[in-house]
């Protein structure tokens, strides 16, 4: 790479967390405007109803992007092609399939690839049923008309609550059993997740033997000290402005502590000393 574009990746890279920021800060005063013109006063005295409405409003936006951004991992990832934090041309693990549980599914970003049956990209010719944890109500609307979209209606199902819950049929209208889910898919939700370890142990209790984690997710930076300290100015104000995310997290050796695996295939790809925002990436096997 030539040494300006060298300098301006560099650059984009360093200051794309202030910029994503300064896009949620835009949806903000519309947000406050919108609530009170329909004398919502509930949700702008509540900050995490106010902060949920947010970035909901912002999401809609930013989501799209960032699918076009993430989707050449993606889809690689469910359908197994990925081996070392790197996308490969043959499966090196089965394809997403059986039962699913997609963590956070958020307006439903990622709907369409489980139920892909027109020669597209994605893994749907094997998935049965895919549970959609989502106890954010705010978003369901968009939820369920990308559902209907896709075609899922009848396979995916919105689970209206957060992980503690998922086993108690009186807090929702339904029930997972545990050990009885085949593949669990989180991406870019666990940054987001209240008590995650906690959480992430509680899902894994819910994959059968030989159940399989899709994974890609961002995650603390461990090395470049110099990077850590900047990541960690970023995380004073990121949760805030985007939905109560966190840059923090070591998500990766939280999912590896979760509980015994046969396989863990779970890499960082981004290993340049610049990425501010660095990802685990892979699959691990029950």
């Amino acid at each position: 790479m030539a040494p300006l574009a060298r300098l301006k990746t560099i650059f984009l890279s360093l200051v794309h967390p202030w910029l994503f920021m300064a896009y949620s800060l835009y949806y903000l005063p519309g947000t406050v405007l919108r609530l009170i013109r329909q004398g919502d006063f509930a949700t702008l005295s509540s900050w995490p109803r106010l902060q949920s409405a947010w970035f909901s409003a912002f999401w809609a936006w930013a989501g799209p992007r960032v699918r076009q951004n993430a989707e050449p991992r993606v889809i690689p990832l469910l359908e197994g092609r990925v081996q070392g934090g790197r996308q490969v041309q043959s499966p090196a693990h089965p394809p997403v399939s059986g039962i699913v549980a997609e963590v956070g599914p958020g307006s439903g970003m990622w709907v369409d690839l489980f139920r892909r049956r027109d020669g597209g990209a994605g893994p749907a010719e094997s998935v049965e049923r895919v549970y959609g944890i989502e106890p954010n109500v705010g978003v369901h609307t968009e939820l369920r008309k990308r559902i209907k979209d896709s075609g899922s209606e009848g396979v995916y199902e919105i689970v209206p609550v957060g992980i503690e819950s998922l086993a108690d049929s009186s807090k929702w209208a339904g029930k997972i059993e545990k050990e009885s889910v085949d593949c669990i898919v989180s991406i870019l939700c666990l940054c987001s997740i209240p008590e995650p370890e906690k959480n992430i142990k509680e899902l894994y209790g819910y994959l059968k033997k030989g159940g399989r984690w899709y994974v890609y997710e961002h995650v603390k930076i461990d090395r470049f000290p110099g990077m850590r300290l900047y990541q960690a100015l970023i995380n004073l104000i990121w949760p805030l402005i985007i939905g109560g995310c966190r840059l923090d997290r070591r998500t990766g050796r939280m999912l590896v502590e979760a509980g015994p695996w046969e396989n863990i295939d779970l890499e960082q790809p981004d290993v340049q000393w610049y990425h501010s925002l660095p990802h685990v990436y892979g699959i691990l096997t029950k």
